[in-house]
């Protein structure tokens, strides 16, 4: 392959990239798609990008928002799918649409009449979120794929999930129509891995109602709710998304993965913080030891040596 080539080939990701503007996004990722796949409207609020490539499908779910906001203006799981081969069909959502859409509905229906899915060997569904909702209730449409759901709702309809306060303005949305309830649309599936952190009350009680044999609930405690990105900046997220993909994604495979946090700024201080507020002097100390004998963590030093009194050792 020639530069000129390989230039004209990367084009249209580098125009994605340096996007100003909805327009802009649109027409680069239309010419990124004009052969190897398409991007098209589903409904007002929804688009479908898919980018043909092999024989497996990672299915993800994201804002249009979220995907200009990373740098690549590219969805979070393009990469690692064109990485390793693999077709990827991504719905995109203009704002907090939670896919529920009968416009979504009726995309999902025809790919199963057209037996779109059928055609891969092997479906990985893929959201965090509200995305991991919509992966939940769309892999109804591929019996036998995987599912990875991180910080994954159930509903958000009240009756059912009443005591989770957030998103009240999208409680109005419809949940029991078709697609709805996302634990039970998971019932054709080859194997879900949902991913949550269980120190957060109505996170734990949207995982405990994912409840089945071909279910596994891990916990990625005092990481927050959004895992997507902090797996992400910790470098652990393609490793999810291939045991996920594989079958591979035991809580032993995770557990391994997880250590990985033990160097990652933002859930250090998350845990130092948590420590602090509940006035477990004993545990911030052994906190601060710990991260002071791994790691450069001026702030965990300053800590300890207040707690302890001991006289903090220069650089």
């Amino acid at each position: 392959m020639s530069d000129a080539e390989f230039s004209s080939e990367l084009a249209p990701l580098t125009r994605a990239a340096t996007a100003t503007n909805r327009d802009e996004w649109f027409a680069a990722i239309e010419a990124l798609t004009e052969e190897e796949g398409y991007i098209q409207p589903i409904g007002e609020k929804h688009w479908a990008f898919f980018w043909d490539a092999g024989t497996t499908l990672l299915v993800s779910f994201q804002t249009l928002d979220d995907i200009r906001a990373r740098p690549d203006q590219m969805p979070l799981a393009h990469s690692i799918a064109t990485d390793r081969g693999w077709s990827h069909l991504c719905l995109i959502a203009d704002g907090q649409t939670w896919f529920r859409d009968i416009a979504v509905y009726r995309y999902f229906d025809r790919l199963v009449d057209e037996t779109f899915l059928e055609d891969f060997d092997h479906v990985l569904f893929f959201g965090a979120g509200m995305g991991g909702y919509a992966a939940c209730a769309y892999s109804v449409t591929a019996p036998g794929a995987r599912i990875l759901a991180l910080n994954p709702r159930a509903t958000l309809e009240p009756v059912q999930a009443g005591w989770d306060a957030r998103d009240r303005a999208e409680r109005r949305l419809n949940f029991t129509a078709r697609y709805g309830y996302a634990p039970d649309m998971l019932e054709g599936a080859a194997h879900a891995v949902v991913i949550h952190d269980p120190t957060i009350r109505v996170e734990a009680m949207h995982a405990a109602l994912f409840r089945a044999p071909y279910i596994s609930r891990l916990s990625a405690r005092h990481m927050g709710d959004q895992l997507d990105n902090a797996f992400d900046q910790i470098g652990i997220l393609p490793d999810l998304i291939d045991g996920a993909m594989k079958g591979t994604l035991t809580a032993a495979a995770f557990a391994s993965l997880w250590r990985k946090r033990r160097d990652f700024a933002p859930y250090l201080r998350n845990l130092l913080n948590k420590a602090e507020s509940s006035g477990r002097i004993a545990h911030e100390v052994l906190i601060c030891k710990n991260v002071s004998s791994r790691l450069r963590a001026p702030r965990f030093a300053r800590r300890l040596a207040k707690l302890t009194g001991a006289p903090i050792e220069a650089d």
